[in-house]
């Protein structure tokens, strides 16, 4: 009789526990269907790999405390012949560094060894691809860049002047606004309406002004590889004389640490006031440089998990 009594017992608890257990699964459901369901914000990254796409920028800044280190190549034109070794004789080398001030505002400066130039920039995020609560289709940064050229005997040829050329007449200027969507992981489109300004240009044109369209794409080609586009329309009315829209396909590939650009290129200067208004190669006569950029990327200052991006 006991041993009934006690088999009793234990089934009835079991029976509550079960009913009990039922019962939470049941309010958890109700909840579930009951409260608004959350949407955060996921923002799209990697539209593309690097800062360049090959001469110019793109969309993308460097995380707050990142520092890049950038070093762009640009040998001589194919055209040379064999004796110049096909251009690989002559060399134009631009060394810069790019640091992340915050996760949307970065700075950046750098020495060309063509025209001997400096050159600086200010780079803003102003609004990034997201979807869910907050829904962005397109990213769009704003890009402000000065250009100081020492080489006075070049510029003095150029721009059919007797004198030397004030310290003034040595800076141009250079405002972007880069616009870019990543359609899906394995292509990325940018446009780029840019403007040139130079203080100093060929006394037989009067605008000191160049207008120009850019467009450029990343195409995924493996996990880590890619092939991309960049090409800029110099505006008619605009356009100085003697130069010409640069075009640049390249290959990137991304290894630990570093990312690797090589490309060919009608142009041999590396900052927005040679690659976009004063080129005078054409890819039509062979004046194509194989060129190549290496970033490496340096974290200085660790961002606080719970920094505002």
């Amino acid at each position: 009789m006991k041993k009934k009594l006690k088999l009793l017992i234990v089934l009835i608890v079991m029976c509550s526990l079960k009913t009990m257990s039922q019962s939470v699964n049941a309010d958890s459901l109700l909840d579930a269907q009951t409260k608004p369901p959350t949407s955060k914000t996921q923002r799209t990254y990697a539209t593309f790999k690097t800062t360049r796409l090959i001469d110019g920028h793109t969309v993308e800044t460097l995380p707050g405390g990142v520092l890049d280190l950038k070093i762009s190549h640009r040998f001589g034109q194919l055209n040379d012949g064999f004796y110049n070794m096909f251009g690989l004789d002559f060399a134009s080398i631009r060394i810069g560094m790019d640091y992340g001030l915050t996760n949307r505002l970065m700075v950046g400066a750098g020495r060309s060894s063509y025209e001997k130039q400096y050159d600086g920039f200010l780079k803003y995020r102003l609004f990034w691809q997201s979807e869910g609560e907050k829904n962005i289709p397109l990213s769009v940064t704003l890009l402000a860049s000065v250009m100081f050229a020492t080489d006075t005997v070049a510029m003095k040829t150029e721009n059919k002047i007797e004198t030397s050329p004030t310290t003034a007449d040595k800076f141009s200027y250079a405002y972007q606004v880069l616009i870019a969507r990543k359609f899906s992981e394995d292509f990325s489109l940018q446009l780029m309406p840019s403007l040139v300004h130079q203080n100093l240009v060929d006394s037989s044109f009067n605008s000191n002004d160049v207008f120009a369209v850019g467009a450029g794409a990343r195409i995924k080609l493996t996990k880590r590889s890619s092939l991309n586009l960049e090409y800029y329309y110099q505006l008619p009315g605009t356009k100085l004389p003697g130069t010409y829209n640069t075009f640049s396909v390249g290959y990137e590939i991304e290894t630990a640490g570093h990312v690797f650009q090589v490309h060919l290129s009608n142009s041999t200067g590396m900052t927005e006031k040679t690659f976009i208004a004063e080129n005078t190669g054409r890819w039509s006569k062979g004046d194509i440089h194989i060129g190549f950029n290496i970033s490496r990327v340096f974290t200085i200052r660790k961002q606080h998990s719970t920094a505002k991006m």
